[in-house]
C-alpha cells in the first residue's frame, strides 16, 4: 500500500521537473554533489534495508533520474536512515545542501495511526576516510529538521497540481577531507527527488589592474582578505586588496596597480604605447605623443629619443620638447668710461626652444706695448658676475688703460653642454683710453661762433680729430650740420642773429670716434663781440678719446639713453611687489595670464558670471552630507549635464539666513577658482545662484583632505609615492605663482586627494575659518594667520608673497613625510614664533630622506629671496623621482626632537608613550605587563602586533624609540 501512495507522486514529477540538462547554476557556486546528474545508481547506504528505497523515474525528455523514497507510515517507531557516499569538501569551510522533495499529508492517508510524521531530519558526519562502512547514529551531527512548505494528497496527484518543496541548509567550519550526509525518516511518506551539495566562491576578477583569483568563501560568514596580483606590465601603487564575502561577492576594493612606464591602461589590461608615443611615469594615465623634435620607433617607449642635434637636459620632464643650444647673442653694444665698460647685447635669434638661456662673458687682453695677447686674468671685476648671467648686460671694471680688450659673449642653455658643436660667440673689441679736457672758447657775432678746441697731445703718436654737430634749438629733427677738423679752432658761419644753437663735440684717434659729450647751448648776438670764458656759460667738457673703430660713450649719456628706453629703473622693484600690486588691480605683468581679484569688480556678481558657469539645480542630485564648511554643509552627489556623462561632485551650499556679504564672500571662492585650470588645482564645475540654496559645485575628491588621509594610512606609502604627492602640490602652486596668485593658507588640510592619489590645492575662500582650534590662529590687525604654516615676514608684517607660500609648502612637506603629524607638536603659537626667530627649524620626520629635509630647510630660509621658487621645487622633485636612489640616505632624526619639553629620566611607560605621542596604547602595554622602561627595551614588532598595535607607522615609531632607549639605557629625551 505504501508504494501505491508514493508512486503517483513520482509520476507527477515527470510533469513538473525541468530537464536536468537545462539546469544552470550561478558562477560563484561550485557543485560537489548533484544526484540529478547521476547516470546510474547513486549507491547510497540505506538501513534498515526495508526503509529508504532507490527508484528510477523519467523526466519529460525520458531521461532517467535516481530518487529515494520511504513511506512506512503504518508502523510506529520508524528510524530509517539514508547515507550518501563520501563527499570531498574541496577546501571549502562552508557548504550548502539543497534538497528537493515531496511529502504526503498524513490526513490524506486513511487509517494511518497518529504516529505518522510530516518531517524528516538531516545529519552530517566529517571524515578523512572515504571508505567508512558503518557510522553510529550518535556520531552524526544534526543539521536541521526538514518540514514541507506544501504537502500533497491523493487528490492533488490526480489533478496534477502537486508542488515540489525546496530547502537549503548549510554546514560551517568543516575541516576534514570530506563528509557524509544522512537523512533520517521517523515515520513520514517522503520522496527525496534531488540532493545538491555545493559551496560558494568569489570568482576570478580583475579590478584596478589587479587580478584576484577564485577564492573559496570563509566559514561563519567571515570575510576573507585576498591580495591581488598586478596584471602583466603593471606595478603596485598601493597593495591591492579585496574581501571575499560569505555570499561569494567581492567587497571593499583597496589599493590599485598602475601600468609601468611605456604602457597604458585599456579594458583592464596594460597595453604598450605604440610607436610615436610614450609614457614616462607609472603615475601618468595615458601614453602621449612624442614631444617635438623627438621620436620612438618601438612600442613600450618610456621616453622619446631626441632627433639629431636636439637634446634633453637631466631635469627636463620627458614631456618637454627636445631642444638645442642657442645661437650667438646679437647686436653687442659697449659703453666705455675710462677703465670700465658696460656691455649690452640682444638675445639670440634662436633660443633653442628653451627659456633657461643664460650668458657667459670671456675676456682676452692685448697690452698697448706690443706684448702678446692673453687671458684677462682675475684682475677684472664683472658685475653682477661673469658667467651664468640672466640679463643681457654686464659691467666690467678695473680695466688697464691703453689696452685692447676682446670680450666674447656666448649664450648657453640647459643642453649646451650636451652638444659636441663649438659654441657660437659674438665679440666686442674695445680700447681703453685716457680722459683729456677740451676747452671751448667762443667768439660770438651776429652770424658766426668760433670754437677754440684745446685738445691733448696725440696719444702714441695718433692724430686727434674733432667732430662738431650743431642745430637750432628745438629744430634737431629738421636740420643739423656736422663739421670735422684737426685744428684747435673752428668757426661756424652762416648763423642767424639772436638765435640759440646747440653744439655737440666728440673726438677720435685715427678715425675711431667716441661718444658726443653733453649739449652746449650758445646764442648769436645782435652785434659782434668777443667772449672768452663767459661766466654765464659752461666752457669745460670732458671727452673720452678712443682708438680703433669703437664709439666712446660718456657714462651720463648711458643713463640718458637708458632712461629714455626704460622710463624707470625696474631692478629696484621687488618682483613679488609687482604680483601683489596686480592682485589688487594696479599692475599687470605683460605676456602672461594673470589672476584677477574679485574685489576689483564694482559688482562682485559680475566676477561670478565671468569666471563660473551657471548650472541648473535640476542637473544636481545630492546624495549625502560629508562635512561642514564655514558657510554651510558640504555634500557629495552627482552632476549630469546635457550630452555629458554623469560625474561625482562635491557640493558646498550656503546656509539659510545669510547676509548679502556672506553670499558675496561665499561666491568669491568660485570667482577665484574659476580662473584656474590645472590638474593639481581643484576644478570648479559651476555654481547655482538663481535659486536657493546657493551652491558651489566642484570635482569630488574621494580620499578627502590630505592630513586626515595620511593619518588614516600611517606608514603605508613608499617614499616615492609621498614624493609624487609633493610634486603634484608643488606643480599646482607653481601654476598659482605664475598666475600671480598668493594662497596664504597652504597646509595639508587644504589639499584634497582623489582615488588615484592625485593631490590638488583647494580652499580659495577670502574669508576662511583657519582651524577649529583657537590656538591655531594668531590674530593680527589684518586678520587671522595660521602661525604654524606661515613665514616670519607674513606674521610680523603681513607680507604675503609667493615666497611666503614656499615657506608654507615646506611645512606641508613635513606634514606629508610625518603622515599628518602636527607641526611643532604641542608648542604654543608664541613659542613657535620665538623658536623660529631664534633659528629653530623642524627636524626631519622619521624615515625622511636627507634630500627632502634639506629642501624643507631651503623653503624655511629666513630671507624670502633665498627660498627656492616653485618651479625650482618641481624640477628638484622630478629629479628625485627619476633617480630614486637619491632618496635612500635617511636623515639622522629622532622622534624625541622636541625643543620645549624637559628631559625624562627613569620615567614610567605611560610617560614615555605620552612623550612619543603614542599614549593611546597605554592600556595595551599595561595589560601585557610592560610597566617599566627596563621591560620595554626587549619588545619587537611581533610583540606589538599581539598587543594590538597593528599600524605600520605606529610600530616604526615605537620601535625607533625603543632603539633609542637601548642606546641610552633608560634616559629618554622627550
Amino acid at each position: 500500500m505504501a508504494r501505491d501512495w508514493i508512486y503517483p507522486s513520482l509520476l507527477i514529477l515527470r510533469f513538473l521537473l525541468p530537464n536536468q540538462a537545462l539546469r544552470n547554476y550561478p558562477e560563484n557556486e561550485v557543485t560537489l554533489l548533484d544526484s540529478m546528474s547521476a547516470l546510474g545508481d547513486l549507491g547510497w547506504e540505506a538501513y534498515p534495508a526495508e526503509g529508504w528505497e532507490e527508484i528510477s523515474v523519467m523526466d519529460e525528455r525520458n531521461t532517467p533520474m535516481r530518487t529515494y523514497q520511504v513511506c512506512n507510515v503504518m508502523e510506529a517507531n520508524q528510524n530509517n536512515w539514508l547515507r550518501t557516499s563520501h563527499i570531498p569538501r574541496d577546501g571549502a569551510q562552508r557548504v550548502y545542501i539543497e534538497i528537493k522533495f515531496t511529502l504526503r499529508d498524513c490526513n490524506s492517508l486513511p487509517g494511518v495511526p497518529g504516529t505518522c510524521k510530516e518531517t524528516f531530519n538531516m545529519y552530517y558526519y566529517e571524515s578523512n576516510n572515504g571508505n567508512v562502512w558503518f557510522i553510529k547514529e550518535s556520531q552524526y551531527a544534526k543539521i536541521d529538521t526538514i518540514a514541507a512548505d506544501e504537502s500533497f494528497t491523493q487528490v492533488d496527484v490526480g489533478d496534477r497540481v502537486m508542488k515540489l518543496n525546496t530547502e537549503v541548509r548549510d554546514i560551517s567550519n568543516l575541516s576534514k577531507k570530506g563528509f557524509y550526509l544522512a537523512f533520517q525518516d521517523v515515520g513520514a511518506c517522503i520522496a527525496l527527488v534531488s540532493v545538491r551539495v555545493f559551496y560558494k566562491k568569489c570568482p576570478l576578477t580583475v579590478l584596478n589592474l589587479a587580478r584576484f583569483p577564485d577564492t573559496v568563501t570563509g566559514g561563519d560568514s567571515a570575510l576573507v582578505e585576498v591580495h591581488g596580483s598586478c596584471v602583466n606590465d603593471s606595478e603596485e601603487l598601493e597593495l591591492p586588496r579585496m574581501y571575499c564575502s560569505a555570499d561569494g561577492g567581492w567587497l571593499v576594493p583597496i589599493g590599485r596597480c598602475v601600468c609601468r612606464p611605456g604602457f597604458q591602461e585599456s579594458e583592464g589590461q596594460c597595453q604598450p604605447c605604440r610607436p610615436g608615443f610614450y609614457k614616462a611615469l607609472s603615475m601618468d594615465s595615458y601614453c602621449t605623443k612624442c614631444p617635438p623634435h623627438s621620436y620612438s620607433l618601438q612600442d613600450k617607449a618610456s621616453e622619446c629619443t631626441c632627433e639629431k642635434g636636439y637634446y634633453r637636459a637631466e631635469l627636463d620632464p620627458r614631456s618637454m620638447a627636445c631642444t638645442r643650444p642657442p645661437s650667438a647673442p646679437e647686436n653687442p653694444i659697449s659703453t666705455i668710461n675710462e677703465t670700465s665698460v658696460a656691455l649690452e647685447w640682444g638675445p639670440p635669434r634662436d633660443s633653442g626652444g628653451r627659456g633657461d638661456v643664460t650668458y657667459n662673458v670671456h675676456c682676452r687682453k692685448c697690452p698697448g706695448d706690443g706684448r702678446k695677447c692673453g687671458p684677462c686674468g682675475s684682475g677684472l671685476h664683472f658685475s653682477p658676475r661673469q658667467f651664468g648671467l640672466a640679463l643681457a648686460k654686464v659691467q666690467v671694471t678695473d680695466l688697464l688703460p691703453h689696452t685692447n680688450y676682446t670680450f666674447s659673449i656666448e649664450a648657453v642653455n640647459g643642453v649646451s653642454d650636451q652638444s659636441p658643436s663649438p659654441r657660437q660667440l659674438t665679440s666686442v673689441n674695445i680700447t681703453t683710453s685716457q680722459t683729456v679736457s677740451v676747452t671751448l672758447m667762443k667768439r660770438k657775432s651776429k652770424d658766426s661762433i668760433t670754437l677754440a678746441l684745446q685738445g691733448p697731445e696725440s696719444a702714441n703718436g695718433a692724430n686727434v680729430e674733432y667732430e662738431v654737430t650743431y642745430y637750432e634749438k628745438n629744430q634737431r629733427d629738421q636740420n643739423y650740420t656736422v663739421l670735422r677738423t684737426r685744428l684747435n679752432a673752428l668757426t661756424v658761419d652762416g648763423l642767424k642773429p639772436g638765435t640759440t644753437y646747440v653744439f655737440r663735440v666728440r673726438a677720435s684717434i685715427d678715425g675711431g670716434y667716441g661718444n658726443y659729450g653733453g649739449d652746449i647751448e650758445l646764442e648769436t648776438s645782435h652785434e659782434d663781440m668777443l667772449a672768452i670764458g663767459d661766466p654765464n656759460q659752461p666752457t669745460i667738457l670732458a671727452v673720452s678719446i678712443a682708438g680703433g673703430i669703437v664709439l666712446l660713450i660718456f657714462l651720463v649719456a648711458c643713463f640718458v639713453v637708458s632712461g629714455r628706453h626704460c622710463g624707470y629703473i625696474k631692478a629696484k622693484q621687488d618682483p613679488e611687489e609687482e604680483k601683489m600690486q596686480f592682485q589688487h588691480g594696479r599692475v599687470k605683468l605683460p605676456g602672461s595670464r594673470t589672476y584677477i581679484h574679485p574685489h576689483t569688480y564694482e559688482d562682485p556678481n559680475q566676477a561670478v558670471r565671468d569666471f563660473a558657469k551657471e548650472i541648473e539645480a535640476s542637473n544636481i542630485r545630492i546624495e549625502r552630507v560629508i562635512g561642514a564648511g564655514e558657510f554651510g554643509e558640504v555634500c557629495s552627489g552627482r552632476l549630469k549635464l546635457p550630452s555629458k556623462r554623469e560625474i561625482y561632485v562635491a557640493i558646498k551650499s550656503l546656509k539659510a539666513g545669510y547676509s548679502e556679504k556672506q553670499r558675496r564672500d561665499f561666491l568669491s571662492e568660485a570667482s577665484i577658482m574659476g580662473q584656474f585650470d590645472h590638474p593639481n588645482i581643484i576644478r570648479l564645475e559651476g555654481v547655482v545662484t538663481r535659486c536657493k540654496p546657493v551652491m558651489i559645485i566642484t570635482e569630488f575628491m574621494e580620499n578627502g583632505s590630505l592630513d586626515t588621509f595620511l593619518k588614516k594610512h600611517d606608514g603605508q606609502f613608499t617614499v616615492i609615492q609621498l614624493v609624487g604627492m609633493l610634486r603634484g602640490i608643488a606643480s599646482g602652486m607653481k601654476y598659482l605663482s605664475d598666475m600671480s596668485y598668493v594662497h596664504r593658507d597652504l597646509a595639508a588640510r587644504n589639499i584634497l586627494v582623489n582615488s588615484n592619489l592625485v593631490c590638488k590645492v583647494s580652499d580659495f575662500g577670502l574669508s576662511r575659518v583657519l582651524e577649529d582650534d583657537p590656538e591655531a590662529a594668531y590674530t593680527t590687525r589684518g586678520g587671522k594667520i595660521p602661525i604654524r604654516w606661515t613665514s616670519p615676514e607674513a606674521i610680523a608684517y603681513r607680507k604675503f608673497t609667493s615666497a611666503s607660500d614656499v615657506w608654507s609648502y615646506g611645512i606641508v612637506m613635513w606634514e606629508v613625510m610625518s603622515y599628518g603629524e602636527r607641526p611643532y607638536w604641542e608648542m604654543s603659537n608664541q613659542d613657535v614664533i620665538k623658536a623660529i626667530d631664534e633659528g629653530y627649524r623642524l627636524p626631519a620626520p622619521m624615515d625622511c630622506p636627507v634630500v627632502l629635509h634639506q629642501l624643507m630647510l631651503d623653503c624655511w630660509e629666513k630671507g624670502r629671496s633665498d627660498r627656492p621658487k616653485f618651479g625650482q621645487i618641481v624640477n628638484t622633485l622630478d629629479k628625485l623621482i627619476r633617480n630614486p636612489g637619491s632618496l635612500k640616505q635617511l636623515a639622522n632624526s629622532s622622534v624625541w626632537e622636541d625643543p620645549i619639553t624637559p628631559e625624562l629620566s627613569s620615567g614610567t611607560v605611560e610617560e614615555w608613550l605620552d612623550a612619543i605621542k603614542m599614549g593611546q596604547y597605554k592600556e595595551q602595554f599595561t595589560t601585557a605587563g610592560y610597566v617599566t622602561l627596563d621591560s620595554v627595551i626587549y619588545i619587537n614588532s611581533s610583540d606589538l602586533g599581539n598587543m594590538g598595535v597593528t599600524l605600520v607607522g605606529h610600530q616604526k615609531k615605537i620601535l625607533t624609540s625603543i632603539q633609542s632607549l637601548q642606546t641610552q639605557g633608560t634616559q629618554v629625551q622627550v
